[in-house]
């Protein structure tokens, strides 16, 4: 690996154990729980797709008349990652996005989908994306995680689009989430099996070769410019701090909904 990647690997560790042993993973363990986590979550999943296709257009020709431009490999990737996230196959092997798969997922689990609906509904109006997170009722953390990254694209600077999805967009929701569905399953929970799906289709695309690739695109993009490497290392790491605001947002709402229920069971006890 790159010095100066293996250096930015050792500058995220910190953040990186922090996402890996979060105290939300212990808290999703009801359908409830999982319809709070996916109603704020379905606005990364969202958000990613601009973030990709920042890319797309910055990596590869998407004007008339094109022309080949950039590394050849790095073109393949992108569009193969646009090919799966955009135009993927649902369970019953239907052509969909994994942003719809997704609200598949929540429709069947029960989780409530009229905040995200209600958010794009204001963006199709001719409102910005930060105007739109102002008038939708969702968690400050959650309105911060996307104004991040639309931010990030305001930029307009690549090798920062290409760091944050690279570092801040790797798989981070742990195989224990469907290990957790499975187990509920299994004990008959029946509306699960989309969620399942989403996650373990999400696991199998984020396979071994993406990883690799996209720091060879950070590679590419940054060449001997120590400019440019630092600012990856930066908003890399803000990324992921985002990312850990993201999920102590949601370990909050879910502690708030396990206390209201505690509260209301003491009542009943106490009458």
């Amino acid at each position: 690996m790159n010095s100066r990647l293996h250096k930015i690997n050792l500058e995220l560790n910190v953040y990186r154990l922090q996402l890996i042993n979060h105290p939300l993973y212990a808290h999703v363990i009801e359908v409830e729980d999982f319809q709070i986590f996916m109603e704020q979550h379905v606005f990364a999943v969202w958000d990613f797709m601009s973030l990709l296709k920042s890319l797309q257009r910055g990596l590869t020709c998407t004007e008339i008349p094109w022309k080949p431009i950039g590394n050849p490999i790095i073109r393949r990737f992108i569009n193969e990652i646009v090919l799966s996230e955009e135009s993927d196959l649902n369970n019953k092997g239907e052509i969909a996005s994994h942003y719809e798969l997704y609200i598949d997922a929540m429709n069947e689990i029960g989780a409530n989908t009229k905040l995200i609906d209600s958010f794009l509904d204001v963006l199709d109006s001719g409102f910005s994306t930060n105007e739109a997170l102002d008038k939708t009722e969702i968690n400050q953390e959650t309105k911060d995680f996307v104004n991040f990254t639309f931010s990030t694209l305001n930029e307009n600077s690549i090798h920062k689009i290409a760091a944050v999805f690279t570092f801040g967009r790797e798989d981070l929701i742990p195989d224990m989430f469907i290990q957790i569905l499975k187990e509920m399953q299994n004990k008959g929970q029946e509306n699960i099996s989309k969620l399942i799906y989403y996650l373990e289709r999400h696991i199998e695309i984020d396979g071994d070769n993406h990883g690799p690739i996209s720091l060879k695109m950070i590679e590419e993009m940054c060449g001997d410019n120590t400019q440019k490497w630092n600012e990856v290392a930066e908003i890399a790491k803000e990324a992921l701090k985002k990312r850990i605001s993201l999920w102590d947002g949601i370990l909050e709402s879910i502690t708030k909904k396990d206390s209201k229920t505690i509260s209301f069971d003491q009542l009943l006890h106490n009458n």
